[in-house]
Formats: C-alpha cells, sequence, structure tokens
C-alpha cells in the first residue's frame, strides 16, 4: 500500500514524534505546573509555523514590504505572515501589528517607499496565480508589488472591496499605488474605486492610483455565471460574489466606477466570431465574452488568444501589462486602441475590424 505524503501529513508525524519524545522525557515528579504550561503553550504559540497562505480563507488587511496580516474570513482572528507565509502571530489585529513593530525595530527593517503595484486574483482563484506577472513587474519596474490573497468565494464583493481599501489606506509610504485585476477581481477594484459613504465602514478612492490594468475583466456580468447561479452546487462553491457576477449582476452593476485614472483592458480570445467556446455569443476566452470585457474609457485593448485560466500567465500579458504600466499603451503609442467614452454601456462593443489581436500565430 502507498502512502501519499503530504504537508499536513508531515506536520502531523512531526507534531506526534514531539509529543512523544516531551512526555518521555518528563518524569511523573516533573510535570510542568500551571503557570509553567501555560508560559510553554505561549512559547510554542510564539514561534513561525508554516502555512498555505490564507488561500479561500484568509484575507489580506495589511502590508508591510511582504509582511501581511490577515483576517480569517467571517471571523475576528487574525494573524501575521512573512514573506514565505510562515505565521509569527495570531490573535487581534492589535497583537498582531504590535508583533510586526517589534520585527521591525530588531531586523531594522525600512519603511516602504516609491511607487506600487497590487495585484487582485479572480473569483476561487488562489493569489499564487498572480505570482509570475508579480515577479516579472517588480524586476523590470523596480517596484513594491503586493500580490492580494482574499476569501472570493466566501463574502461579497462589497465586503471585498471594503477589506481592499484597508490595504490601500494602510500603504505607509507609498507614493502611486498601480493596479492590476484578472477576471473578478476587476470587479473589486471598480467596487473599491466607487467608495463607501453609508453604513458602518466607509471609504474614498485613494488620491495615489495610478494606471491600472483589467486582464479578462467582466465588466458588464458574465452569462456564464448567469446560467449557473441557481445551481445549488455553484452557490456552494462560488458563494455569493459568484452570483452577484451572474443573476445579480443589475444590482452590482450601479456600485461600480469606471476609473478616472488611465486604465487598459487585456481580453482573451481568438479575434474571431466563434471564440474558444461555442456556447458563448461571438469572441471570448472559454468563460466570458470579447464584449463583456469592454468599457468606455479604456485608454487601449488587446485581444489575446488565450484561455480565462492562463491568461494572466501568458508571456505576452506580462510584457503588456508592464508597457501599460510604464507608458499607458500594450504594443506603442501609435497602436493603442482605445475605448471612446461616446460608447454607449449598452453597446461596449468596438467597431469590427478595429479590435486589435495578438495571438502569436
Amino acid at each position: 500500500m502507498r502512502v501519499r505524503i503530504t504537508l499536513p501529513l508531515c506536520l502531523s508525524v512531526v507534531g506526534t514524534l514531539g509529543l512523544f519524545i516531551g512526555c518521555a522525557s518528563v518524569s511523573p515528579g516533573e510535570q510542568p505546573s500551571g503557570s509553567d504550561a501555560s508560559g510553554l503553550a505561549s512559547t510554542l504559540q510564539s514561534l513561525p509555523a508554516p502555512t498555505l497562505g490564507g488561500t479561500q480563507f484568509w484575507t489580506d488587511q495589511y502590508f508591510f514590504h511582504q509582511w501581511r496580516i490577515q483576517r480569517r474570513a467571517n471571523s475576528d482572528e487574525y494573524r501575521l505572515l512573512d514573506d514565505s507565509d510562515w505565521q509569527h502571530a495570531s490573535g487581534t489585529f492589535e497583537q498582531c501589528r504590535v508583533k510586526l513593530d517589534q520585527i521591525r525595530r530588531e531586523r531594522k527593517l525600512k519603511p516602504m517607499s516609491g511607487d506600487a503595484v497590487v495585484l487582485v486574483h479572480g473569483l476561487a482563484a488562489p493569489g499564487w496565480s498572480m505570482h509570475l506577472l508579480g515577479k516579472h513587474l517588480n524586476k523590470h519596474m523596480g517596484v513594491e508589488v503586493f500580490n492580494v490573497e482574499y476569501a472570493s468565494t466566501r463574502c461579497s464583493i462589497d465586503d471585498h472591496a471594503r477589506s481592499f481599501a484597508r490595504i490601500i489606506a494602510r500603504l505607509e509610504g507609498i507614493e502611486k499605488i498601480h493596479m492590476v485585476g484578472h477576471s473578478m477581481g476587476n470587479i473589486v477594484i471598480r467596487r473599491y474605486l466607487a467608495g463607501e459613504t453609508s453604513g458602518h465602514a466607509t471609504w474614498q478612492a485613494d488620491p495615489r492610483v495610478g494606471r491600472i490594468v483589467m486582464i479578462a475583466p467582466p465588466n458588464h456580468g458574465s452569462i456564464t455565471a448567469s446560467r449557473l447561479s441557481d445551481y445549488g452546487l455553484f452557490k456552494t462553491v462560488f458563494g455569493d460574489a459568484g452570483r452577484q457576477l451572474g443573476v445579480e449582476w443589475k444590482r452590482l452593476e450601479p456600485k461600480l466606477a469606471t476609473p478616472t485614472t488611465e486604465f487598459g483592458i487585456i481580453a482573451g480570445g481568438l479575434g474571431n466570431k466563434v471564440g474558444f467556446s461555442v456556447r458563448l455569443p461571438g469572441d471570448d476566452d472559454g468563460r466570458i465574452t470579447v464584449k463583456t470585457t469592454q468599457l468606455a474609457g479604456a485608454a487601449d485593448f488587446i485581444v489575446v488568444g488565450m484561455l480565462h485560466e492562463l491568461i494572466a500567465n501568458d508571456p505576452r500579458v506580462l510584457d503588456y501589462t508592464l508597457h501599460f504600466l510604464q507608458h499607458g499603451w500594450f504594443v506603442s503609442a501609435e497602436q493603442r486602441r482605445p475605448i471612446p467614452l461616446r460608447v454607449a454601456a449598452a453597446d461596449q462593443a468596438v467597431p469590427a475590424g478595429t479590435l486589435p489581436n495578438h495571438n502569436g500565430r
């Protein structure tokens, strides 16, 4: 019989061995007192421990360089992670901040400064799905990249935007904040940009927001999500946010802003009338149509021959994103294809024959 070795199994074995050795080394007369046991528990709790980064269970609330404080979905439990996703503290947000401040002093960590790029992944995707893009931007732009992790399937888009607002407001020392979203991550960004003026948690878009790149954004909702929204399995897996992209889109759309800063859109498609899926009208990336990605006011627009789930890691998209954040265009200033503001919201399609397509063929 084969035993599959996994991280949880390894940690369980190590923990069991540690417990056995610890018990074997203490004689009956040497059992720790209540205060000693409490101190030991406190010491063990303060030791760094590995995590999986919080995919779909934790949402980032605060960044200092690549250190971050996360909150468990639908709870008041927080934890402090380093750049390798090791946990250094847990408890309240204030307790995690105290620990981080201590680490900053002990390690003499420098304050943040300059420009930064914030990455926001899509529905049910892990934060590491944006890792290649972040690494590319960090290497060629020399800026700090914050790859936001959030429990996309466990809260509403309003909740995600509220947490995103906290992250942006707390980027101390950063002078300009560029943003890149994939799929639903763009809707979170647009909800954040609209701000919130009522309720217990209000916010306004930060004046430091710079250029924005939207990768495969469902800017007018998702036909696929609409078709599946009422299925029990869809509700269970994709939660409130999934339904908001589908049958509840009309309620959500009025709460979304069109960026007032320069933004560009990268869509997936084949540059024809069929696309990757015969179940979707017109060109598409297998999940959403090219038409639904378009948003009036975009400074540049381009179609790349790649599927929805893979497009953010396509080498062409890495370069297009870099170019736009640096210059405001994907290929060149002469080849820019803006979407005019005069295009009505009900028909965002760029006239036939003007869609730039770069399929590498």
